[in-house]
């Protein structure tokens, strides 16, 4: 990557961290394009140039936030608590290393309640995928005795809201000590382990 190249990267990236705060501080419809532009010191044309528009820069805010499911998706999930480990462990790690992230759980909980956001934006939020490899992954594991009994979907939803409501908090308070991701993994684990 050329200087050029990475300069107009780092700009884009500055855009992006931005409107991110925006978006959360007052969403989507109270966020205006010359807000972004100003706190990142630059014209609305300019901006323009980077994104097309609100909308589009709205969308790669949730791209950038569907990457992080994506990417755990590929953990290795032959041993249940192990699986759910590694992704604890993955994001309590990216939550103390970047606030950014804090910030992006908080938006992609906001997207879905703020009724100004465009469908075609929200239509990007559909895929359970994960939820649903959670809920095999979970019962794959009761049925070996690694992971406690419950009905599999509640155990997904505890997982899940624990590491959001983790991140909600880390993002309100970002100086604030973290869970150990083991202790998140115990709500999951069978007594007899």
């Amino acid at each position: 990557m050329g200087v050029r190249q990475a300069q107009r990267e780092k700009r884009r990236w500055e855009i992006i961290e931005a409107a991110l705060d925006l978006f959360i501080s007052k969403g989507y419809a109270g966020t205006k394009i010359s807000d972004i532009a100003g706190r990142v010191s630059m014209s609305v044309g300019l901006l323009f140039h980077y994104f097309e528009s609100k909308a589009k820069l709205y969308e790669e805010l949730i791209r950038i936030g569907l990457q992080g499911p994506a990417s755990v998706m590929g953990f290795d999930d032959s041993d249940p608590l192990r699986f759910f480990g590694e992704i604890a462990s993955y994001i309590m790690s990216a939550l103390r290393d970047n606030s950014f992230t804090a910030k992006m759980f908080v938006l992609m909980i906001q997207v879905r309640f703020d009724a100004s956001v465009p469908e075609s934006v929200k239509e990007h939020l559909n895929d359970n995928s994960l939820l649903e490899k959670s809920i095999a992954i979970i019962s794959a594991g009761q049925s070996s005795g690694q992971v406690r009994d419950g009905d599999p979907v509640a155990l997904a939803i505890l997982f899940w809201q624990s590491i959001s409501g983790i991140a909600l908090y880390a993002a309100i308070s970002p100086d604030s000590p973290l869970p150990e991701p083991e202790w998140i993994i115990d709500c999951m684990r069978s007594a007899d382990r």
